[in-house]
């Protein structure tokens, strides 16, 4: 029991001192940690002081650096806003010194202009003296000046003018000469002429009376469906088919044709024939216009185009193939426009379509030209096409250089040899036409056209007129031909002044 005491208050005082114990060293401990925590405390109070001084020495230094930068920039302001100012007063005193130079530059022509009136005035007043004091007018006076200067030059003046127009024809024609030779050189068309007439030839004469029917009711029929006249008359194995319009010719041609080949002839058959050739005519027209569209290298026309231009295979114009002559035409001026240096293509088109209203010229009223005019631009063909053609008669002036081609192309293609026919009557009529013109001009004596109106030899008076004045009368008959005859190509006036001395030896 004791002993059980005894270990037991053992064990409380051992477990007392060691409390004591261990509360003496955490006492120390907590003793050492707050001294460390104290001096790290200050440690870092030291340097926080330290950064603070460097950071206020830093934005002190910076607010400096910003100040003299703001300095700087205020100064170089000043001086700008300096500069500008005195650019400004610069600039006001020259636009015063301006305004009043304009100022005076506007008196000065308020004193001119009054100046100016001042002397017209005494300019018409001294014409006024003079006239009263000559007895004539300003022109009258203007007239008798370049007369007397004429009168005392009139040698000079005459060598002069003839040089320079021999010079100039001489260059002209020689450049003309070259450019149509070489365009006619490169084309060569056929020289054939239509008819009004067409022949069919038959078997035997036997036929006649068939064609011609009981009554005359099958040759009735005949004319009535085409509009042609069949001749049956005694020439052996032939019928003669007339008419002025080619294509009711070609009908009635194909028609008689068929008829003959058929051997059945009635009105019934005839109507069926006819119906035929119309629609083989037709067809031959539109083969006949793409032949010619491919000939010229045209692409892009219009199919009813094709159509009017191939009906021109059966027109004719004095004889001559209205197609065949359009094709010549588009071919020449192309021609001539490549040798210009311009587009041969637009020339050759305006060339192939410039007698396109004859196509329909006997079935609707109008010109050619008007007509034609109308056709291209309901197939809305370029404007310049149609001012190229429209000009080819002169009917309207020409609008551009293709247009003087395409009218230099149709007088070549209308005026070679054996192109077309002319009747006696108009060329007898042309003929005095020409020589009418020159003989209304009172210093003609008389006057002889000659070479197929080509050229017009005209005599004067060598009394009445000098060399100088025959220069300008044969200048006078060759527009006056110009402006009231028409003809193809050119008219030569060839005036002769003719002066003979005559003295008896005795």
């Amino acid at each position: 029991m004791n002993s059980i005491l005894f270990l037991t208050v053992s064990f409380l005082v051992g477990g007392f001192l060691g409390y004591l114990l261990r509360k003496i060293i955490v006492g120390k401990k907590i003793d050492s940690a707050e001294s460390k925590a104290n001096s790290l405390l200050e440690e870092a109070k030291i340097k926080a002081k330290e950064k603070l001084l460097d950071a206020k020495s830093k934005a002190v230094r910076i607010l400096e650096e910003t100040k003299k930068e703001e300095l700087k920039r205020r100064n170089a302001i000043q001086q700008r806003e300096d500069r500008l100012e005195q650019k400004e007063q610069r600039l006001d005193q020259k636009i015063a010194k301006l305004e009043k130079e304009e100022n005076q530059l506007k008196q000065k022509a308020k004193q001119v202009k009054k100046i100016q009136k001042e002397i017209l005035e005494i300019k018409n007043r001294q014409v006024e003296k003079l006239e009263k004091l000559a007895k004539m007018t300003k022109e009258e006076a203007k007239k008798a000046l370049i007369s007397l200067m004429e009168k005392a030059h009139k040698n000079e003046l005459t060598k002069a003018i003839s040089s320079l127009e021999k010079q100039k024809k001489e260059v002209l024609e020689e450049k003309a000469k070259d450019i149509m030779t070489l365009a006619m050189q490169r084309y060569a068309g056929s020289h054939s002429a239509d008819t009004t007439t067409t022949t069919v030839s038959i078997e035997s004469d036997d036929l006649k009376g068939r064609i011609i029917g009981r009554e005359g009711r099958n040759i009735k029929a005949i004319e009535r469906l085409t509009g042609a006249e069949i001749i049956v008359d005694d020439t052996p194995e032939a019928i003669v088919i007339s008419a002025f319009n080619p294509v009711r010719r070609e009908v009635a041609r194909l028609a008689l044709e068929k008829l003959l080949a058929d051997g059945r002839i009635h009105p019934t058959k005839i109507e069926e024939a006819v119906k035929e050739a119309k629609e083989l005519v037709s067809k031959k027209a539109m083969e006949a216009g793409e032949a010619a569209v491919y000939d010229v290298g045209i692409t892009g026309f219009d199919p009813k185009l094709t159509q009017l231009l191939g009906r021109l295979r059966y027109r004719t114009s004095f004889g001559q193939n209205v197609l065949l002559h359009s094709l010549e035409v588009a071919h020449l001026a192309g021609y001539l426009a490549s040798e210009l240096g311009l587009d041969a293509n637009l020339a050759k088109k305006a060339g192939l379509l410039h007698d396109i209203g004859k196509a329909v010229d006997s079935e609707i009223q109008g010109t050619h030209v008007e007509l034609g005019i109308s056709i291209l631009k309901k197939f809305k063909q370029p404007q310049e096409v149609i001012d190229a053609m429209k000009s080819h008669h002169e009917d309207y002036p020409f609008e551009n250089n293709y247009a003087l081609i395409v009218a230099a192309a149709d007088a070549l293609s209308a005026s070679r040899p054996g192109a077309r026919k002319d009747t006696l009557e108009n060329y007898l009529k042309r003929l005095e036409e020409i020589e009418e013109v020159a003989n209304s001009f009172k210093e003609v004596n008389k006057s002889y056209a000659i070479q197929a109106g080509r050229e017009i030899r005209v005599f004067v008076d060598p009394e009445k007129v000098d060399d100088l004045g025959a220069l300008k009368l044969a200048k006078k008959i060759a527009e006056k031909i110009e402006e009231d005859l028409d003809y193809p190509g050119e008219i030569k006036v060839n005036l002769l002044r003719e002066t003979r001395a005559v003295e008896y030896a005795r």
